[in-house]
């Protein structure tokens, strides 16, 4: 594991969301509570869990003026002086003319939906309407640390106790007793328990601004509810989100097989832990040979493929339809993987893909925990963001670590589990069959062409770069600029994701990275430049003011890339095409090549996610207090992934040797 844990890297992500339905009165809420014992739950907030969900801020639209000044200043790295001259003449006709129209239809739409965000809509629809394989495309995966006691590391052990601290959180949040996700700016002054209790008796209308007041930014929780019981249903055209809270069963995948077993009982209580390890032991040692046709391979097919296929299964026989419905209505997907990765490289393909015979990659997340304990989540993209997903991940961590169910002297219990484990089965005519065989040539052949590559610098850590006043995110970013710059002399369109959870579905903005600032600073840190030290440091402190500049206009709802998405979705539906999206600048700024995203949390091992264009890089990175990693992907037509780490490495060096000698005058 030595390989896993010298390395921690990782991503951050992007998505949508829908409303969770409020506890109508405290009332309700208190009845809610009383049903289960309080071992099912994770936290007794005295604030409800959707407290301030009703009176968050809705995301603004930003001015237009201010959406083509700040779409110019992205396009300006990027483009020779003669093309960019072309793409300023179009965006200012545009501003003054048909764009104008189109935003005073997207502002009256806006104020005709005030229980949504304007970004709402069309991103779901961006997402369900792809028919693109969902694997590779759009999901993405984060391991676990290991348990610091190796004996919690059993697979049984670690799979049994993740599905009992999964199933507090759930029973936590319908119930209302989820602490609300809130961002502290000052902890000292609103994170506390008077802040709480004043809060607890403010009318949800009014909540959020309270809280707004005491600098306690409540963030939207909206996608929470698709976190268990969801599926994405494939149909044709466009996917369909679906949740069935009535299901009380979890859906467990191994090796090629599907079971499952009732994980809550009939008066809504979790079932003993000793018979969930039982269970899940049963299932376990279970040596059925693996199914000719495994299923699986089919939630990794194009999603019209696999919609048509469904609706045949589906049509064969009521034993299908039951069958099919189990798994859209299981809590979640467990899959029990019979690897044991351990080196970043075989983590990441065991965890972003795997073996499809044991996944199951429609539901809204999988937990994948193989022999050796390593355990990974990873989740389907549409119905949400990293906020709800980051949640789970850091809630279950810390009750399975902090409050275990189960030790390991744990021995299950004395139920006939034969009983109680239901092996799904199908009819699957020969047609399917064959599309089974199909989809997981088409699988194999996507998912081999994946390189990954990995790097750490021990040295360029948090804590020496805040002591430069250098932010630690823009010294990453400028560092993948470097990178690009010096292998191919170029500025590469690049993706930032950045969270707009502040407001009332808000989903994400892009934060583009690549500026003029860092394009001066990748020439000046360039062998044959003749910057001198002092210009170096003025330029990384440069990048580092702009980058924090730009992160926080993305937080707030104030970059340029959903609004214009909004404006030309809005367009298409009139058959229109605007000369700003017909100029190639725009596509090509659009074509990312460098999709970076990061996360750190002391919960995450590693993770990451794929390329999203056939010549791009997938880079999930982090910076900790004493080192900065990043963990990259890329495909046969992009950029060499080793040479690109080493020159990322290069320009971590680089930017060490500056700041550490000036930080000595």
């Amino acid at each position: 594991m030595a390989g896993i844990q010298r390395l921690v890297t990782v991503e951050r992500l992007r998505s949508k969301a829908n409303c969770l339905p409020v506890a109508s009165s405290w009332r309700a809420i208190q009845s809610l509570r009383k049903s289960s014992t309080s071992s099912d739950y994770i936290q007794d907030s005295i604030v409800p869990t959707m407290h301030f969900q009703h009176s968050l801020p809705r995301l603004p639209i930003p001015k237009l003026s201010d959406t083509c000044r700040r779409y110019l200043a992205s396009q300006e790295p990027v483009l020779t002086p003669e093309v960019y001259a072309a793409t300023e003449k179009i965006v200012q006709e545009f501003e003054k003319g048909e764009g104008n129209s189109l935003n005073s239809q997207l502002i009256a739409q806006n104020k005709r939906n005030k229980h949504t965000s304007y970004i709402s809509g069309p991103w779901f629809d961006m997402y369900l309407e792809s028919r693109a394989s969902i694997v590779l495309n759009f999901n993405p995966y984060f391991s676990y640390t290991f348990d610091d006691r190796p004996e919690y590391n059993d697979q049984l052990i670690r799979s049994s106790n993740f599905v009992v601290s999964a199933l507090r959180l759930m029973k936590t949040m319908r119930a209302g007793k989820l602490e609300p996700e809130v961002y502290h700016l000052n902890p000292k002054k609103s994170d506390t328990q008077s802040f709480r209790k004043i809060a607890r008796w403010m009318p949800q209308s009014i909540a959020s601004y309270y809280a707004i007041i005491n600098k306690a930014f409540p963030l939207d929780m909206s996608q929470y509810f698709r976190l268990f019981n969801s599926t994405r249903i494939p149909r044709i055209g466009r996917d369909e989100l679906v949740t069935d809270e009535s299901g009380r069963h979890l859906l467990v995948v191994r090796n090629g097989h599907y079971f499952t077993f009732d994980v809550i009982d009939r008066e809504g209580n979790i079932v003993s832990p000793a018979d969930i390890q039982a269970n899940l032991q049963y299932i376990l040692n279970d040596n059925t040979p693996r199914p000719d046709a495994p299923l699986g391979y089919l939630t990794a097919e194009n999603r019209d493929t696999w919609a048509n296929v469904r609706e045949q299964i589906v049509g064969t026989s009521e034993k299908n339809a039951e069958t099919m419905k189990m798994i859209d209505s299981a809590v979640f997907c467990l899959c029990l993987d019979d690897t044991s990765p351990d080196v970043p490289e075989s983590v990441t393909r065991n965890n972003l893909y795997g073996d499809a015979a044991y996944r199951w990659f429609d539901k809204s997340f999988q937990i994948i925990v193989c022999k050796n304990g390593l355990m990974s989540v990873n989740f389907e993209h549409a119905w949400g963001d990293g906020v709800a997903v980051l949640r789970l991940f850091n809630e279950t961590y810390k009750d399975l670590t902090e409050q275990p169910a189960l030790s390991p002297s744990s021995k299950p219990s004395n139920i006939d589990p034969s009983q109680c484990v239901n092996r799904l089965t199908l009819d699957l005519e020969p047609s399917v069959s064959n599309a089974i065989k199909t989809a997981r040539e088409n699988y194999e052949a996507a998912t081999s062409k994946l390189r990954i590559d990995t790097n750490q610098h021990m040295e360029l850590g948090k804590n020496f770069l805040k002591s430069c006043k250098i932010s630690p995110d823009s010294v990453m970013q400028l560092s993948f600029q470097m990178a690009y710059y010096r292998m191919t002399g170029k500025v590469g369109a690049t993706y930032e994701s950045c969270s707009t959870a502040a407001f009332k579905h808000g989903r994400t903005e892009t934060l583009r990275s690549a500026t003029k600032e860092t394009f001066s600073c990748s020439q000046a840190f360039q062998k044959d430049s003749s910057a001198g030290l002092e210009e170096k440091r003025r330029l990384l402190h440069e990048c580092s003011d702009k980058h924090n500049v730009l992160t926080k206009e993305a937080a707030m709802g104030q970059g340029w890339d959903r609004h214009l998405f909004a404006l030309r979705t809005l367009a298409a539906k009139e058959g229109k095409t605007p000369a700003i999206f017909a100029d190639p600048a725009y596509s090509f700024i659009n074509h990312i090549i460098l999709s970076t995203s990061t996360l750190s949390a002391p919960a995450i091992l590693i993770g990451g996610f794929a390329p999203v264009v056939p010549n791009g890089l997938g880079i999930g990175y982090t910076a900790s207090d004493d080192s900065v990693g990043c963990h990259i992907t890329s495909y046969p037509n992009s950029l060499n992934g080793s040479d690109f780490v080493a020159c990322v490495a290069d320009c971590w060096k680089d930017i060490h040797d500056v700041l550490s000698r000036t930080n000595k005058q």
